[in-house]
């Protein structure tokens, strides 16, 4: 046999003298087969430097065993460990990942999705940019499931995995307030996406827990880089730009709170620039439990994102959903938690 030719499977029965089907079901595991034969074949398998034609298994099994992942911007921390959690628990069940990056743009979103269809995946994991929900609905007409991540868009019948960012900014605010904590600002990214607004929902409802006044709450837009390409769609100096122009020894916040840990870099640095202290003039929240959110100084609380178990339970409900194709959607929504350190404890 030339080294340049592909090994196959009839190569293996051949060196061993066994029928192509016997070769078959002991490589897949057959309990037609005994220890001792799959054994045998299986080393001669990998001496002989065979790979299992994926293309003809999907031929005969009408499955190409790919699942697709569309991801936003895998730059994000949450996204890069939710990405890593998929690849982990599809190997695991022995589907390979498919991953399309969309930068919130509605055009690759819609380019993603027709790749999708061309490639015939088994099943798709997507974070959409809920410009055009109705873009997903080419995926189910297809017959082929869908599960929504992080962001979800109603009316789509779509299986969903995302985080309760609505009760872990209520809870979180609640909990970081303290005596004479009165007057909390929100610094918000400028973009209209479902988590957002779970964000600004939960924060009103802390208010509204804690007896604040609405004149003096405020929620500030930062804008947003997610859709210019941009590696890092969080900049520490447009928070900092906009909490340099509103915060003063006179007019701060006694609770800010940030969207993210790096809008809480450009805080503190506003906050400081102004004579103010943390967390003793101005206590500050951030999201997302960053990597350095532990070595600032002082150390920030924040709320930790659960992306591994998103992960997880995304494709737990995606292979089920491959499985059994009439079962009842299923909307799940996992708690965050919250991490407190210096900067609202003191």
């Amino acid at each position: 046999m030339a080294r340049s030719q592909r090994v196959t499977l009839r190569d293996v029965a051949d060196r061993l003298g066994l029928s192509a089907n016997t070769v078959s079901r002991a490589l897949a595991g057959k309990d037609q087969v005994s220890e001792a034969t799959r054994a045998l074949v299986s080393a001669e398998a990998k001496r002989l430097g065979y790979v299992p034609n994926s293309h003809a298994r999907s031929l005969v099994s009408g499955r190409t065993m790919v699942v697709g992942l569309v991801i936003t911007n895998p730059s994000n921390p949450f996204y890069a460990a939710l990405i890593s959690a998929v690849e982990r628990e599809c190997r695991a069940a022995g589907y390979s990942v498919l991953l399309l990056v969309t930068e919130d743009s509605a055009e690759n979103e819609e380019r993603a999705v027709q790749q999708l269809l061309r490639f015939g995946v088994d099943g798709v994991l997507g974070v959409a940019t809920e410009l055009r929900g109705d873009v997903w609905d080419g995926l189910s007409e297809a017959n082929i499931p869908v599960v929504q991540l992080s962001r979800d868009i109603p009316g789509r019948g779509l299986d969903f995995v995302g985080i309760d960012a609505e009760s872990a900014i209520a809870d979180a605010v609640v909990r970081s307030a303290g005596p004479g904590v009165r007057r909390i600002w929100l610094l918000e990214e400028d973009l209209r996406i479902s988590t957002v607004a779970a964000r600004i929902a939960g924060f009103r409802r802390a208010l509204d827990r804690l007896g604040v006044a609405s004149e003096q709450a405020l929620v500030l837009k930062v804008p947003t880089h997610r859709t210019s390409g941009a590696t890092q769609p969080w900049r520490p100096d447009d928070a900092y730009a906009l909490a340099s122009n509103l915060i003063t020894r006179g007019n701060h916040p006694d609770l800010l709170i940030t969207a993210n840990d790096y809008f809480a870099l450009g805080a503190y640095r506003a906050i400081r620039e102004r004579g103010l202290t943390v967390p003793g003039d101005v206590r500050v929240l951030g999201y997302g439990d960053h990597p350095f959110a532990a070595y600032l100084q002082p150390s920030l609380t924040t709320i930790r994102l659960p992306a591994d178990e998103a992960g997880t339970a995304a494709v737990d409900l995606l292979l089920r959903r491959i499985a059994e194709p009439d079962r009842p959607r299923t909307s799940t929504r996992l708690p965050a938690e919250l991490i407190e350190r210096q900067s609202t404890t003191g």
